[in-house]
């Protein structure tokens, strides 16, 4: 571990001097990426050194307990006492930061809502999670741009597309891709029956061209006119886009935005989550399998959470025991910190797990 710990130092300290560079600042790019690396291991390199510090005091107490005074011998293991218990500590905390990060955590998302089976009552459940999700995005002091709208009929929304930005985006929101379903008593229901519908949720990051690796030359982009609700704009500009990987076949298309430059922007994030999922695939089958396991991967057939109003229950059911029940007024009020931060501990067990097999 203390061979680790000293490789970061060092990567820290390069970056620091890199960021003293003068010339990095003519490359906003660059500066930026190197910025958020030397950023991402100060906390590391701040506990390293406490750790050595500590490691250090321990030593010295160590060699206060061979003196011939009876009474700096007892101070010297008082003191060796709590210092291990603090070693012990530092040691927790120093594997937690050490858990390999997902390095789309620090993304941006394009956020995505639609009701699904349960006719109106599912555009009104459909509502109630945006207002719930916007609460929280509020919270976090997140910014968020409104793509696309699509009402229901009776309220709420058949289909909502947001983009969401901020510190940590990715890493948290990850976890609410799939099926939300509700069981209540709808409000058109006139005698009293609990009805069970749904609604999808889709979290997807926001990634550049760099980040998988594909080039500008193998996309075959086609504009088209958008169908559906929309009125004369969409029935007479060519403003859905739809993008071709010739490579691999992969196709993508938007006709959510308003616009053909929207469209295209959302349909370039499509297209790059579907080939870096597949690119992952090839190359960490086994790791992308677990996590998948664990938070899902935006399918529509994966029920990750049932909301019941009847019992006042949040049940999310990739979590055990007394950990997967929630206060459903709580979190429907947006309060979905603890359960994004149980689901959070329960990826960083496994891949805590995952590492100490490797090692």
């Amino acid at each position: 571990m203390l061979d680790k710990l000293q490789a970061i130092k060092e990567r820290y300290l390069n970056l620091e001097e890199q960021l003293s560079d003068p010339q990095l600042a003519s490359d906003l790019s660059k500066l930026k990426k190197v910025n958020k690396a030397y950023k991402d291991l100060q906390p590391v390199v701040e506990v390293y050194e406490q750790y050595q510090l500590l490691l250090g005091n321990i030593a010295t107490s160590r060699e206060m307990l061979q003196e011939d005074d009876p009474e700096m011998r007892e101070m010297a293991r008082a003191e060796l006492d709590d210092l291990e218990g603090q070693l012990e500590e530092l040691e927790e905390k120093i594997k937690y930061l050490l858990i390999p990060k997902d390095p789309e955590d620090t993304k941006d998302v394009i956020f995505e809502i639609r009701a699904g089976t349960g006719g109106d009552e599912a555009s009104l459940f459909a509502g109630d999670l945006y207002r719930m999700y916007s609460r929280y995005f509020d919270e976090q002091g997140w910014q968020v741009e409104t793509v696309s709208v699509t009402e229901g009929t009776v309220g709420g929304y058949s289909k909502l597309v947001l983009e969401v930005s901020g510190e940590d985006v990715y890493g948290k929101m990850k976890f609410e891709s799939g099926a939300h379903r509700v069981q209540r008593i709808p409000k058109t229901e006139s005698q009293g029956r609990v009805h069970t519908s749904a609604a999808t949720v889709v979290v997807m990051p926001k990634l550049e061209m760099e980040d998988v690796n594909i080039n500008r030359v193998d996309l075959k982009i086609d504009t088209f006119r958008a169908s559906g609700a929309g009125g004369q704009h969409i029935n007479k500009t060519e403003s859905a886009v739809r993008i071709t990987h010739l490579p691999t076949g992969i196709v993508s298309e938007s006709q959510d935005g308003r616009s053909q430059i929207k469209n295209r922007e959302i349909a370039e994030q499509r297209l790059y989550a579907k080939i870096m999922e597949v690119q992952r695939e090839q190359h960490q089958s086994a790791v992308a399998a677990a996590r998948r396991s664990l938070v899902g991967t935006g399918d529509r057939s994966d029920k990750i959470r049932t909301y019941n109003f009847p019992q006042n229950r949040v049940t999310d059911h990739r979590l055990e025991g007394d950990n997967k029940n929630f206060n459903l007024q709580q979190v429907i009020e947006g309060e979905l910190a603890p359960i994004i931060e149980t689901l959070q501990m329960v990826e960083n067990a496994e891949k805590m797990k995952q590492q100490a097999l490797a090692e």
